[in-house]
């Protein structure tokens, strides 16, 4: 997923990719432990989701709110 893709997404969807992307890096963790992964390219691609999901997030908690002066 590219950051254009992500900051397009609601809070709550957000936080669902966020979860199913944790998920998928288990797995493929999983799968590399157990021999059965074929593309490792797939580790350092989910962890770069990851990233960029929680920049996003972070970029929205930390965004000044309009109209508080």
């Amino acid at each position: 997923m590219e950051i254009g893709e992500i900051r397009k997404l609601t809070d709550r969807e957000l936080d669902d990719r966020l979860k199913e992307a944790k998920q998928d890096l288990w797995q493929a963790r999983f799968a590399l432990s157990t021999r059965q992964l074929k593309d490792y390219s797939q580790i350092p691609a989910t962890r770069r989701t990851i990233a960029r999901i929680l920049t996003v997030q972070r970029e929205r908690a930390t965004a000044p709110t309009r109209g508080a002066e």
